[in-house]
């Protein structure tokens, strides 16, 4: 299992508020890729209480598991470092912020 390639997938994951992929955004903080083929995503959210939780976590789940090679998906959700507007990409920054 190549890492580029769930990367690659998660840029497909959009936060529904902002309309932004949760890579762009700098949410994700790493892939864990296990002999198996088991992925942990350890990944954040804009906000603690970030209303959009179950949807990203899921769209996350969903997209990674059409890959053939992966069997499990683990999202596991850290709030260390809290994540800030400086974690995004340039083109997530200029959308947002114009």
């Amino acid at each position: 299992m190549d890492r580029e390639v769930i990367e690659e997938a998660l840029y497909e994951v959009i936060d529904p508020e902002l309309a932004i992929n949760i890579v762009d955004l700098g949410l994700v903080y790493d892939i864990l890729i296990a002999e198996s083929n088991d992925v942990l995503i350890k990944m954040t959210l804009t906000t603690p209480g970030c209303p959009m939780h179950d949807s990203i976590v899921n769209g996350v789940k969903k997209r990674l598991l059409q890959i053939d090679e992966i069997e499990n998906v683990t999202v596991e959700l850290v709030w260390e470092p809290a994540w800030n507007p400086s974690q995004m990409s340039l083109a997530a920054q200029k959308q947002l912020f114009g």
